[in-house]
Parts: structure tokens; sequence; C-alpha cells
């Protein structure tokens, strides 16, 4: 049995025990006892199910990097343009301190996040001119 069917068949286990929770759910009476009750019982549910996922598309992605050489190439290449773009984001970040009204960012956490702001305007312009290039280009021809 490969883990294609495998994980067919936890998803079709967690949509029926999702099923009855909600028949469950329909004939119980409201109060704020059974509410959380409920509430965390569907909070579990879609924990598994999110884990579920999130484990079966890491097994097949690095599966299938790992099987296709010239694809694990061009995710390596990618991956360290990227780490490139945040490490020249990382060095154009301020790292003052920041003073609200009832508390400080400090250096670090404000470096952080000027970082995640500068990776986000490199990538953006660099897509903008991504887009126009090939929009002249195509309008060239």
């Amino acid at each position: 049995m490969n883990l294609y069917k495998i994980s067919k068949i936890l998803v079709i286990v967690i949509c029926v025990i999702a099923a009855v929770f909600f028949v469950a759910t329909l004939g119980m009476e409201v109060s704020a006892d059974n509410n959380a009750y409920i509430v965390d019982y569907f909070i579990y549910l879609s924990y598994i199910a999110m884990f579920i996922a999130f484990a079966s598309v890491l097994y097949f992605v690095f599966k299938n990097l790992l099987s296709h050489k010239d694809q694990l190439k061009s995710t390596l290449i990618t991956l360290g343009i990227f780490l490139g773009i945040v490490l020249v984001a990382f060095l154009l970040a301020d790292g003052t301190e920041v003073k609200l009204k009832d508390s400080v960012i400090s250096p670090m956490y404000s470096k952080v996040i000027s970082t995640s702001l500068n990776t986000f305007y490199i990538i953006f312009s660099l897509s903008i001119g991504v887009l126009l290039w090939t929009g002249l280009s195509k309008f060239k021809k």
C-alpha cells in the first residue's frame, strides 16, 4: 500500500470523525460549558488534520526533489537567491529602539521587522520589474 492510499484513508477517517462530532453537536444544549468542549474537540481535530496535511506535503516535496536532480538544483539556486535577498535586507535594516505608549520595541525586534519589510519591498520591486520586462519584450515582437 503506497502513501497516497494511506493519506486518502486518513482523510476519510478524519472526515468521518468530524461528521460524528458535527452530528453530536446538533443534539446538545447550548451552554457555555458545552460550547467550550465542542470547540476544543473541533480544534484538536483541525490540529490533527493540519499535521497530517503538512507532513504529507513535506514528504512528497522532498521525495520528488530527491528523485529529480534537476529540480533539486533549481530549488537550491532559488533558495540561495532568496537567502541572498534576505541578507541584503538584513544589512539595510534599521535596528533602532522604538518607544510606544506602553512599551518599548527592542533593537533586535526592530531589526527583524525592518528586515522582513525590506525583503518584501525588494521582492515586490523585482516582481514588478520582471512583469514590465516580459510585457515590453512581448510588445516588441
